[in-house]
């Protein structure tokens, strides 16, 4: 049996998670059946979960995807910058708009409703909220951000201006008058 290369195997990997991302946006965690993931992905089952243990472990691996690609964007251009790359409809990164708010949204509910998957998620999700925080301290810091509130409610603020900028999304209100008020989310935290 031929021996694969890891550079394929990643791209696989990366292949399933797109179509599984897409999946779970279109149809949710319940509705992403192994039929709808074999169609969306265009591969058989097997394939699928040679990659991943089960269906939770490919929902927990999307997630996880985005998280890391959302940390990455915080720690480089903040998370004001996830906000604008949302309302440009390109990035965060190199995700759809649809499927990362779709795995929010899903990740949300699970959380919500399903405590073995809170448990799980939350040690997951400390990567963005650890971005967020180190990329505040750098900041203030540089004397950018505003003296008189701790970095925590700063972190605390954005974090509550993207969750309702993601529920905005979702709920497919118009979003291209935004860019002002993201505008006065990002001048409230600056030093003056």
């Amino acid at each position: 049996m031929p021996r694969v290369s890891q550079d394929h195997l990643d791209a696989r990997r990366k292949e399933i998670l797109s179509g599984a991302r897409a999946c779970f946006a279109r149809h949710g965690y319940e509705g992403a059946t192994v039929r709808r993931l074999e169609d969306e992905i265009g591969l058989s089952r097997g394939a699928i979960f040679h990659h991943f243990r089960d269906k939770e472990s490919l929902f927990l691996a999307v997630a996880e995807d985005d998280a890391a690609e959302m940390a990455a964007v915080v720690a480089k251009d903040g998370l004001v910058q996830v906000m604008r790359d949302l309302l440009d409809g390109g990035e965060p990164s190199s995700l759809d708009r649809a499927g990362w708010l779709g795995t929010q949204l899903e990740v949300s509910r699970r959380v919500r409703t399903d405590p073995d998957f809170a448990r799980r998620w939350a040690a997951r999700s400390e990567a963005v909220t650890a971005a967020t925080r180190e990329r505040l301290a750098r900041q203030r810091e540089l004397g950018v951000l505003r003296e008189d509130v701790g970095v925590e409610v700063i972190q605390r603020f954005l974090e509550l201006a993207l969750d309702g900028l993601v529920l905005r999304l979702a709920m497919g209100m118009a979003a291209d008058d935004l860019g002002p008020v993201l505008d006065l989310v990002e001048e409230t935290v600056r030093r003056r």
